[in-house]
């Protein structure tokens, strides 16, 4: 199984290519969820408001699974598909590519528009630095001050992090895991009775 997905580290923007009078302008964005890609669209709307397309694609999840091209406007699929396609092809999630686009006046047909999205998405997207994103779990551990020691190894060994620690009557540490780590710490966990835990939704 993949536990790994890959997308950009920073914002790409402002990536200019031109054809027959036309201005094409790429922007991409790291995304985790479809909230955020409203917000971006709007805000690069509202930072083109007389531009006469806005067509994007956006691929979220780790294998991709969610995804949606809009042509916005355009003749159907000759916009959101080639964008949509260099997310593919550049195998890249949790993404959003908005191409930007002014009319200059000469049309450029349908094979013209698809090769001009296409290559303002390929040239934007070689301007991204890429990041691997590694799928984790999080958990809550429970143990008697006894086992702190032991649970902070275990914790350290598997490439946890801790996010919260409480220190009540017991211990309690919440924590996030790496999946490939995760079923082998908790048969390690359950070598010891004493620490309690389970997985948090």
């Amino acid at each position: 199984m993949n536990f790994t997905c890959n997308t950009i580290a920073q914002p790409v923007v402002d990536v200019i290519f031109k054809e027959k009078g036309s201005k094409f302008i790429g922007y991409a964005y790291s995304v985790k969820n479809e909230e955020e890609i409203k917000k971006r669209l709007e805000e690069v709307k509202a930072m083109h408001a007389s531009a006469t397309h806005h067509c994007y694609a956006f691929r979220l999840g780790f294998s991709g699974k969610r995804y949606r091209a809009n042509d916005d406007g355009e003749p159907n699929g000759t916009a959101g598909l080639p964008i949509y396609n260099q997310l593919l092809s550049n195998d890249l999630t949790y993404i959003l590519l908005i191409v930007v686009r002014y009319y200059g006046g000469t049309k450029l047909g349908v094979s013209g528009l698809i090769k001009a999205y296409r290559q303002t998405a390929e040239l934007t997207l070689n301007e991204a630095e890429i990041k691997v994103i590694e799928q984790t779990k999080k958990m809550t551990l429970n143990f008697p001050y006894s086992m702190q020691n032991i649970a902070m190894r275990l914790i350290e060994r598997y490439d946890a992090e801790l996010i919260t620690q409480s220190y009540m009557e017991d211990c309690e540490h919440e924590i996030e895991i790496p999946r490939r780590n995760y079923m082998e710490f908790i048969r390690q966990l359950e070598t010891h009775p004493d620490i309690e835990f389970w997985e948090n939704k």
